[in-house]
């Protein structure tokens, strides 16, 4: 049995609060949705304003290979002859094949939304689809706050339903658009409206009580086709029903054909393409798609991991175009370090004793502070550190910062480092627009003579944390560089009472790495 996906990203992940997607951005996430393997994109509402009309002039430009460009809209306005309504001949003016058309299915909405009778209600829904289809439109009717219409007056909900099916609807999709409803609720509604209608239908769920996901794939067991949803569950309020943990779910877990396995393995990938676009970050967190969700930090689960993939994962990753992390920290057992190792291309020269020899430094430091999870080039560099006759680029000696100021002056800062590299001591002073760019500015002009590339190398994020806020500025407090040098990024993590020294530890474990990648490359 085939499902058919509906994706809304592009019109109800639009309404999400922080979102505004421009013309062209729409247009590059329809053939990401496309390659996804999507049946169907709604475009946005042409009758709500230009951009939408401007995506669906432009959806021409579309090579699409095999999904169908939908427009969205309401019935027409009551007391308006359907041909004269601006909305419903928007959906004309938009030139699709497939409209989407909303109409109200809960009494309170018919009677203190719309402010018309339920009759004239019934015939706004049967005249909007019936003239979509005469010309030859595929109507798909989404049946507005279907469940809690159902739940409080089931007869006339079922109407909304049937005036829409016998003019003409193609599929008659279940709204639960407050998002109230449980997945009890969901089976038990569907079945009802199975025994009064023979159309095909489908479910549009949101998130507000956490279950859209879970509702839509019920509403799929009890015999729905048709679901509808977005990526990454972008939408209004709490969201829309997440379509990265409905696809794999459906193909997965349920067996039922939606996309194609080399489309499925698209799915991290487009995740976090649609993301970038929206300027949001994708939740790490996230199932299936998140960079943690296939990520394990217990001693325990990673020895279990490195026997046995399933033991820990409830699938292959790779299926969905992830991959397994294992991260390092204070819970870290030695099969975790053995695996970084590992993945770092490192030799445990020191085998068993070296191991325990990490894992004892990683728990000391973390004690003090330090946080490994998010800083892997730390990581890398105390397992080479432990390596017999490990030599270090360079050294700090010594360094001292000013900084120096007044209330009607810019603030300027000056760093003096000395630094030992091989048998020379080098001895230089910076200035910089505050402390560690001083200090990164010395400890370079040190280190340039000796080590030239280290000129590609940039700071591209600085984080400062504070680890215990009722100790003031005496408070444990915690760096994290983010750095590349054009084709790499890492990530180190200094911790101190002191924000400068913390920052030297992180800037100085950024500058070895950098230093040791180069020459193993």
């Amino acid at each position: 049995m085939r499902i058919i996906l509906y994706d809304t990203t592009l019109r109800d992940g639009c309404q999400q609060e922080g979102i505004s997607f421009s013309v062209e951005d729409k247009l590059k996430i329809a053939q990401r949705l496309d390659r996804l393997g999507v049946a169907y994109i709604e475009g946005g509402w042409p009758g709500s304003n230009p951009k939408d009309m401007a995506f669906f002039e432009r959806a021409s430009e579309l090579d699409l290979k095999q999904a169908t460009i939908a427009a969205f809209g309401s019935t027409r306005r009551a007391g308006t002859a359907v041909e004269d309504d601006a909305n419903i001949q928007a959906l004309i003016t938009a030139g699709t094949r497939t409209v989407a058309v909303v109409g109200k299915s809960w009494d309170l909405h018919v009677r203190h939304v719309l402010n018309t009778s339920l009759e004239e209600n019934l015939r706004m829904i049967a005249d909007s689809v019936r003239y979509l289809k005469q010309r030859g439109k595929e109507v798909i009717y989404d049946a507005e706050h279907f469940f809690d219409g159902f739940q409080a007056d089931p007869e006339y909900a079922l109407r909304t339903l049937a005036a829409a099916e016998e003019a003409g609807a193609d599929v008659l999709v279940l709204c639960d658009t407050n998002g109230g409803s449980l997945p009890s609720t969901i089976a038990a509604i569907v079945q009802e409206v199975q025994r009064a209608t023979t159309a095909p239908l489908g479910i549009h769920a949101h998130n507000d009580s956490e279950t859209a996901v879970a509702n839509s794939l019920t509403a799929v067991q009890m015999g729905v086709v048709h679901v509808q949803g977005t990526i990454n569950g972008y939408g209004e309020r709490c969201g829309n029903a997440n379509l990265c943990s409905i696809i794999p779910a459906l193909k997965l877990k349920m067996g039922y054909e939606c996309v194609t396995d080399e489309q499925l393995r698209l799915l991290s990938e487009t995740a976090r393409y649609v993301s970038e676009l929206a300027n949001l970050s994708l939740p790490s967190h996230q199932p299936y798609v998140g960079r943690s969700a296939f990520a394990h930090k217990g001693g325990m689960h990673v020895n279990a991991l490195v026997k046995c993939e399933r033991s820990y994962q409830h699938i292959d990753p790779v299926l969905v175009g992830n991959h397994s992390r294992v991260v390092v920290s204070e819970l870290a057992g030695k099969s975790n370090i053995v695996y970084k190792a590992r993945e770092f291309g490192l030799e445990l020269a020191g085998g068993t004793a070296q191991t325990h020899q990490v894992l004892r430094r990683i728990k000391e430091l973390e004690n003090q502070g330090f946080q490994f999870e998010g800083a892997e080039g730390s990581v890398e560099l105390l397992i080479r550190r432990t390596r017999p006759g490990y030599v270090p680029p360079f050294e700090l000696l010594d360094f001292h910062v000013l900084v120096r100021g007044s209330h009607s002056s810019n603030m300027a800062a000056e760093a003096t480092v000395k630094v030992r590299v091989g048998n020379e001591v080098m001895h230089t002073a910076a200035d910089g627009n505050g402390p560690v760019n001083a200090l990164d500015a010395a400890v370079r002009k040190a280190l340039l003579p000796f080590y030239p590339e280290l000129a590609k190398v940039h700071l591209t994020d600085y984080k400062v944390r504070i680890l215990d806020g009722e100790a003031g500025t005496a408070a444990q407090t915690r760096v994290l560089i983010d750095s590349t040098d054009g084709s790499k990024v890492w990530s180190t993590v200094g911790s101190s009472t002191n924000i400068i020294e913390a920052s030297w530890q992180a800037l100085a474990d950024s500058l070895e790495y950098a230093l040791l990648n180069a020459k193993s490359e």
